[in-house]
């Protein structure tokens, strides 16, 4: 299963931070997944891929061209895209399902883009696990509910996203994900 990860590039988050991208990678290289995650060596993406690696784990690093230069050595594959747009699109294609850590504006970016994207077909239904750690989220998952209720949403199953509180519930979740997707 490919497990595309959006999350922070920042470094020196707080050690709760790190432990939720460890956790995540960990999960992904023992049960011998493949992280699809931005390429970068650096903040929650590095984290993500370094425990991913050290689980055994296979890496593809999807990145702009703009950041080649900072590319992690630990990516198993490389997939060099026009530029962030591009590499969303790639890494929404590539995925089966998507967790989302923490992280800006960027982070969550992909998070709306990924949920509209498979919204378009009714027939998709990979998974977008969130992390909404210490209520991350909370404003964005607000305005998606605000947005189901209204005039304007044209389905009623608009918000895909799986809101987990804690690294437990995201492993949970992750592997239902993995059950049904083994069912396919």
């Amino acid at each position: 299963m490919n497990i595309a990860v959006y999350c922070s590039s920042r470094n020196d988050l707080p050690q709760e931070y790190v432990n939720l991208a460890e956790t995540l990678g960990n999960w992904i290289g023992t049960n011998h997944h493949t992280l699809v995650y931005g390429g970068v060596n650096a903040g929650l993406m590095h984290i993500t891929a370094q425990a991913v690696h050290n689980s055994g784990g296979h890496i593809v690093g999807v990145i702009p061209e703009v950041f080649h230069h900072r590319l992690d050595t630990l990516n198993d594959e490389v997939v060099t895209t026009r530029d962030l747009n591009d590499r969303k699109s790639r890494m929404i294609a590539m995925a089966d399902a998507f967790v989302i850590l923490p992280g800006g504006i960027g982070t969550i970016d992909e998070w709306i883009s990924t949920l509209a994207q498979i919204t378009i077909n009714d027939q998709d239904n990979r998974g977008i696990i969130v992390a909404n750690h210490k209520g991350m989220y909370d404003g964005m998952i607000e305005q998606l509910n605000i947005s189901q209720q209204s005039i304007f949403s044209r389905g009623k199953n608009l918000n895909r996203s799986i809101i987990v509180g804690n690294a437990t519930q995201m492993i949970e979740q992750l592997t239902k994900l993995q059950n049904e997707y083994d069912k396919k």
